[in-house]
């Protein structure tokens, strides 16, 4: 049950209930205004008891960073960590803004009830001014995808640490066996020797293949839980299948891990969206609200759904939706719990 109480700028001390005998005038105006939060504290408890709900929780507590998280079937209080809501210092650089938003997300995850929705703004108005948000945004988004992978997603970073140390014994494999070849002189060739040569030099296309991928088998296939990005149309989503997930020559990595999926804000799905524990929305304008709505509701039916991120959402817009009734309903389906 909730209680209103609408407190005056200017109460009357005899008309609040005081005794008249009691009023002492000298009072200035900071008393008067205490002595009428202690009354209607009074009047609340005595409310609440007589309808019958417990008084426990009323009693007045220090200032703490808690916060009212709603949920399906209740509303509940909890205790939020020591730095939520404080502001953080400035970013040194791009990847630092990413790790930065990442690990915010993840803290947020931690205390929020499951699935969880937050927003992120990436200010791109320093920026070429003739590229569009999602042009601007593509590097930081980049980064920003990779780092909330390894903090949410079980078992990415330790492929990641795997893959890594694989590469360094290839490297290090690879320099003896280029060593011990350089030093081997001009024995006379035989049938063992030969076969023995070219064993090594199938050895060495391996661990050249090995240190040429980062360390990762490219015939298996992911089978874990899976980050989903929704972009605002196909050909968007085409261009990131493509470049996100080519390897550097120079170090054999991806721009993001092997969990990440792409997809397209319209169309027809046909990808499996079942394992999806964490869902991007990546840019996604007014034009594509309907269906921004659509695959959120149904991922947010799944068990595995952790957190729906919105990275410069653009959702509500005067020649798309407009600020009547579909723009509110948007608004207060979607975008208002995203704080």
């Amino acid at each position: 049950r909730h209680l209103k109480v609408f407190v005056t700028a200017t109460p009357n001390p005899v008309a609040l209930g005081f005794p008249a005998a009691s009023v002492n005038t000298n009072y200035p105006p900071s008393v008067w205004i205490l002595k009428l939060i202690m009354r209607i504290r009074q009047l609340t408890v005595l409310i609440l008891s007589a309808l019958g709900t417990t008084t426990t929780s009323f009693t007045l507590t220090p200032r703490t960073k808690s916060h009212f998280l709603p949920t399906a079937k209740s509303t509940f209080l909890r205790q939020a960590p020591a730095n939520i809501g404080e502001a953080t210092e400035l970013p040194d650089s791009l990847e630092d803004a990413a790790e930065i938003a990442a690990l915010a997300c993840s803290q947020f995850t931690k205390f929020s009830p499951q699935p969880s929705r937050c927003r992120i703004d990436f200010d791109t108005s320093v920026g070429d001014e003739t590229y569009t948000t999602l042009k601007s945004s593509t590097e930081f988004m980049q980064k920003f995808v990779t780092g909330l992978c390894y903090e949410l997603i079980p078992g990415v970073m330790d492929q990641l640490m795997s893959e890594k140390v694989a590469v360094v014994k290839a490297r290090n494999e690879l320099k003896d066996l280029v060593m011990s070849g350089s030093g081997s002189g001009d024995d006379k060739e035989t049938e063992e020797g030969s076969s023995s040569s070219n064993n090594t030099e199938e050895r060495k296309a391996e661990l050249a293949a090995v240190i040429e991928n980062g360390g990762r088998d490219p015939t298996a296939t992911y089978t874990g839980p899976k980050a989903r990005i929704y972009f605002p149309d196909e050909g968007s989503a085409a261009l990131a299948r493509r470049d996100w997930t080519a390897r550097d020559p120079s170090t054999g990595e991806s721009l993001v891990p092997p969990c990440v999926e792409f997809s397209s804000l319209g169309g027809v799905q046909v990808a499996d969206v079942s394992n999806d524990t964490l869902v991007f929305y990546f840019c996604p304008r007014a034009s594509e609200a309907d269906f921004v709505e659509e695959t959120l509701y149904k991922a947010e039916t799944s068990e595995g759904l952790i957190l729906s991120v919105f990275v410069n959402p653009l959702l509500v817009d005067m020649g798309v939706t407009g600020y009547g009734m579909a723009g509110r309903v948007l608004r207060g389906g979607v975008i208002e719990p995203l704080g």
